[in-house]
């Protein structure tokens, strides 16, 4: 890990050594700064706020939102839950792969996207149903995902021209 992110890692940390019950608060905060939680900061934090190494990587494992390798700035989950399934959500899933080229549980190449399907995004009145991060999409069609998609790959690209 490079140091500039090291030494923010361990500014939150100290942050909220002190608070009861504040790994999963450091984690999120973690994951936005690198992406991710590196392995490799496990022992950094179980020295630091004095919690078994175990039970730190437990809580990493155990919620889907932390993950443990290098994912895409943009996930996208997709419901195929009844009400999205009814309505069509395996053809908006296929679309999905089409769109990206990766299947569930992958990420891309450029690390823009990944993708994962879920059991219900609480949404059903839309189904079927996309988000993107936080961007909810219902009523969605396989014509859609792919207008949808352009956006996000677009943004990054101006963001990236910007610079």
């Amino acid at each position: 890990m490079e140091l500039e992110k090291k030494q923010k890692v361990i500014e939150v940390i100290d942050k909220h050594k002190k608070e009861k019950g504040s790994l999963i608060t450091i984690f999120q905060e973690i994951q936005e700064i690198i992406g991710y939680l590196q392995e490799d900061i496990f022992p950094l934090i179980s020295e630091r706020i004095n919690i078994p190494l175990s039970e730190i990587f437990g809580v990493a494992t155990f919620y889907a939102d932390f993950y443990l390798t290098p994912h895409g700035k943009y996930t996208i989950k997709a419901c195929k839950g009844t009400a999205c399934s009814v309505k069509g959500s395996k053809k908006v899933i296929s679309a999905i792969k089409n769109a990206t080229g990766i299947k569930e549980g992958e990420t891309t190449q450029d690390y823009l996207f990944s993708f994962q399907t879920v059991s219900c995004l609480g949404a059903c009145a839309l189904s079927p149903v996309m988000i993107v991060n936080k961007d909810y999409f219902g009523k969605m069609t396989p014509d859609k995902v792919e207008t949808i998609l352009s956006q996000y790959n677009t943004n990054n690209n101006r963001k990236e021209n910007d610079n």
